[in-house]
């Protein structure tokens, strides 16, 4: 369907609004679909263009909702209704998770090591009944077995009521807060809990300590951020000695340590804050041991003494080749995860020294360490799949060297991995720097341009697009598509200095990878231009609205889930929750002329320009707190009154969502079928 076959599309009024930053005047004329009420939104006139968006987002697709409904059918029939977790031993209990047939939600049970009933702990299922949107975030059951401390969001606006379960009874005994965000831990008596609360704009702000039976407004402040630009986080360390408290921003971390067997002791500081240092601690042996950016930037393990926890001593040296990523450490093992050439690689070492590596089957993959609660267990629970082997759960025997499968994600609808081949690419950037590239297709594809790719990349924040499996895609390489992954930088696929080549002053680097990783898989005859449809979100979507306005003609459809796109603007606004946080990646744009004029010349909303753009669906949540609602309004505004073609620009804002869109997951497949259904419709099968 084209726009000549729909009503006329909505265009949003123009209201001149102009302001004057570094001698550069910027002109803003959709500033109005900002509700000044924000973070409500009760603007009529925004919220009627919000809605007449999404009635012409509706007719659009009318005509394709049989195509909508055979590709989230097909991801359904692959989908195991019934899905189980495989059980997690921790102490007495077995845990799990587990699906009924037709649920969007899932149940959390458990049942005793020894023996005995199944006992249901929550049914998630049962507390979204009735609910547009609904979200687990802590899970924390007690030492002692008996409470468990639970958290959820009710409407996507990323603000979590924390309670306490009686699992006896089954009945909430406590509400400890309504504003809390992330993980909650336990005292070891199982009489206090510690959790983070947001404030006003949504920034994770303090620690807090509640004893239970205590009034909840009674809670001891552990730790208070002063600092706009950082968060702070709670966790365990994993021999369950110790309580963290972590505060940081994108590039800076700082650690205090409270006993778990006394939580109301003073903090005890790591190592001070130092910019652009990096540290994360776990515990055992009466040992802190630390994974530091420090000295090298793929980061060393070093271990500390708590009587001087800031003395720390190389155990593990840095190295150009191996990236460590993360570390636990276990009572017989520690267990670092890294990557070597972009692969993700295990080690255990033991603490006289001893190290191997956990060796995988394929050459390329996703693996890494999966639930391990307990600090000695016989063996390592691991998570593991590739671009054509489901996800696969094993448990690793360090003594004998094996993994022992447990489960392979079953395909209900079948799956025959001999039909698809997947390839690992090398293209060259425009600067020489080589791009992998991960690719999936039909056996048979043609190589001789005449194909279709989807293409994904999000390329920030040192987050890494792993090579892993996707019943999804298959919709796409069983209508003869090929499905690509491009590993640009911004990402720290290939290192921390592959992150650092697209942050900040470099920030150009992670566009022009993408559209070379295009140009890359055009001249090895997987597409030609137009024969590529591209897709990324948030951050990932910022990167679409760039190259969308730099290589239109590269692109066959774009596919831009809430979109990071009105970049300057945002970066200019301290009053939103993520501003002054992100300046470490973006640049700070008030303050520094030169970030002001990088961020001036990439900014998706800034950069539309009355050129042809190929067909667009944007996505966006009216109650996301990360990408708010009114970025890719706003783009999507400017886009329809600039663009001089007549392709198809669909905007689609959840009304009832934030940064994740719908919670079901019925309803994520269904995005995820709309998306494909768009692109598919667009390009021609």
């Amino acid at each position: 369907m084209t726009p000549a076959d729909l009503p006329p599309a909505p265009r949003a009024t123009r209201i001149p609004h102009e302001t004057a930053v570094h001698g550069i005047t910027l002109d803003d004329p959709y500033h109005w679909l900002k509700d000044p009420l924000y973070p409500e939104v009760k603007d009529e006139a925004v919220l009627s263009y919000l809605r007449e968006e999404n009635t012409y987002f509706e007719a659009a697709m009318a005509p394709r909702a049989d195509l909508v409904e055979a590709i989230f059918q097909e991801m359904k029939g692959r989908m195991k209704e019934d899905e189980s977790s495989v059980p997690q031993k921790d102490g007495e209990y077995l845990y799990w998770w587990a699906y009924e047939t037709g649920s969007q939600y899932p149940r959390r049970w458990r049942k005793p090591v020894a023996g005995g009933p199944d006992q249901l702990l929550l049914d998630e299922a049962a507390e979204a009944e009735g609910k547009a949107y609904f979200r687990l975030a802590a899970f924390s059951v007690s030492p002692d077995g008996r409470l468990l401390a639970w958290s959820a969001d009710e409407s996507g606006a990323e603000r979590f009521t924390l309670r306490i379960r009686d699992l006896a009874t089954g009945a909430d005994v406590e509400t400890v807060s309504a504003v809390t965000n992330g993980g909650v831990v336990w005292s070891s008596d199982s009489k206090a809990l510690v959790f983070t609360e947001v404030n006003d704009n949504w920034r994770s702000y303090r620690a807090r300590l509640h004893r239970l039976g205590a009034d909840p407004a009674e809670a001891v402040t552990l730790y208070e951020e002063a600092d706009e630009g950082f968060r702070v986080a709670v966790g365990g360390t994993q021999d369950r000695q110790w309580i963290q408290i972590a505060t940081g921003d994108n590039q800076t971390s700082e650690i205090r340590m409270v006993p778990a067997g006394d939580p109301s002791a003073e903090p005890l500081l790591v190592s001070p804050r130092q910019v652009k240092r990096q540290y994360s601690v776990d515990a055992a042996h009466g040992i802190f041991w630390i994974l530091t950016n420090d000295d090298h930037v793929n980061f060393r393990l070093a271990s500390a003494d708590p009587a001087t926890p800031g003395a720390w001593e190389t155990v593990i040296a840095g190295s150009d080749d191996t990236y460590l990523t993360g570390i636990a450490s276990f009572a017989r093992h520690i267990a670092v995860a890294a990557r070597i050439d972009g692969l993700d690689q295990l080690l255990l070492r033991t603490y006289e020294g001893d190290t191997h590596r956990v060796a995988f089957p394929e050459a390329s993959y996703s693996a890494g360490l999966g639930n391990n609660p307990e600090f000695d267990p016989a063996a390592y629970r691991i998570g593991y799949s590739s671009m054509v082997t489901p996800s696969t759960v094993y448990d690793y025997h360090p003594a004998e060297h094996r993994l022992e499968v447990l489960k392979v994600q079953e395909v209900p609808s079948g799956y025959n991995p001999s039909r698809y081949a997947t390839e690992r690419l090398s293209v060259p950037a425009r600067d020489g720097k080589a791009i992998p590239v991960s690719i999936v297709y039909p056996k048979g594809f043609p190589k001789d341009g005449s194909g279709k790719v989807f293409l994904y990349a999000y390329g920030a924040y040192g987050h890494a697009i792993p090579p892993s499996f996707s019943t999804g895609r298959l919709s796409l390489l069983d209508r003869g598509w090929a499905y690509a992954i491009a590993h640009i930088r911004g990402g720290d696929d290939l290192g921390y200095t592959w992150y650092l080549q697209g942050k900040a002053t470099e920030r150009w680097n992670t566009f022009h990878d993408f559209s070379d990783a295009a140009k890359g898989l055009i001249a090895q005859g997987f597409a030609k231009a137009g024969g590529i449809a591209i897709n990324g979100g948030s951050a990932g979507g910022e990167l679409m609205g760039v190259v969308a306005n730099t290589d239109p003609d590269l692109w066959g459809a774009v596919v831009a889930d809430v979109p990071f796109v009105d970049v300057l603007n945002t970066m200019q606004d301290e009053s939103l929750p993520l501003t002054p946080g992100e300046w470490p990646e973006w640049g700070n744009p008030i303050t520094d002329p030169e970030a002001f004029r990088l961020i001036l010349s990439y900014s998706p909303y800034e950069n539309v320009a009355a050129k042809a753009y190929p067909p667009m669906l944007i996505t966006g949540g009216l109650n996301d707190p990360r990408v708010t609602y009114w970025e890719p309004a706003k783009w999507a505004a400017r886009l329809r009154a600039t663009k001089t073609d007549e392709a198809l620009l669909l905007l689609k804002i959840n009304m009832g969502a934030g940064h994740g869109g719908k919670s079901g997951r019925y309803e994520a497949l269904r995005e995820r079928a709309e998306a494909f259904a768009f692109v598919i419709d667009q390009m021609g099968g």
